[in-house]
């Protein structure tokens, strides 16, 4: 999902700018998530950073249910995390929901920029929470895509670590990183926080490893 390109930084720009136009009661849908989540089984762990500016990370990726279980974990938080997905989602009523979730379209085609255009979004605001799936997808894959990283490197913000651990039925943030600048040291401390977390279908759960290694 990071290795793609995105609109443009004034498209980026408006569309976060612009986010007042998909407000909600806060307070509402956190109590409303809240009990939803009770009532299908599940905790919310929320370790959140200090800071109003960090990437989240989340993992693993394995079902199209990560994104409810995620959006109800967010609303039950009483957080506003954005997030990106391709372009082709935004179409019709599906574009003002998503953008109301929180949503930022990417232009797949386009192979140059998001992460350039991401850390320009970080230095220009107060608040920024950018929701990353390293694996880029449900399928399962043999290494991480690594724009989270230089994102949160060049920005100089954290690397929150966020899960959906159907097994044990916990989602939320549990652990923090301030990456060091040495990926192969961060990457084990990464390795190690999800090494006891299961997805939805743990045979598509790949190794969390660089591409180099």
């Amino acid at each position: 999902m990071v290795a793609c390109g995105i609109y443009s930084s004034s498209q980026v720009n408006a569309v976060l700018a612009n986010s007042h136009r998909y407000s909600y009661n806060a307070a509402m849908l956190k109590q409303f998530a809240t009990i939803c989540l009770k009532l299908f089984g599940w905790s919310v762990d929320q370790r959140l950073p200090e800071e109003n500016k960090y990437v989240l990370i989340v993992a693993y990726h394995t079902s199209n249910w990560d994104f409810i279980v995620g959006i109800f974990a967010m609303w039950a938080m009483g957080e506003r995390f954005y997030w990106v997905a391709k372009h082709t989602l935004f179409w019709g009523p599906f574009a003002y929901l998503f953008r109301f979730l929180g949503g930022i379209p990417v232009d797949r085609r386009a192979h140059h920029g998001f992460i350039a255009k991401m850390v320009e979004q970080f230095n220009n605001r107060d608040v920024m929470k950018l929701t990353v799936v390293p694996e880029g997808t449900r399928s399962r894959v043999s290494y991480w895509k690594t724009g989270f990283y230089y994102i949160a490197m060049e920005a100089r913000v954290p690397i929150a670590l966020a899960y959906m651990d159907y097994a044990n039925k916990m989602v939320g943030v549990g652990q923090t990183l301030y990456p060091t600048g040495d990926i192969n040291r961060d990457i084990e401390v990464i390795r190690q926080f999800y090494h006891d977390k299961t997805g939805k279908h743990p045979e598509k759960q790949g190794a969390i490893r660089l591409k180099q290694e």
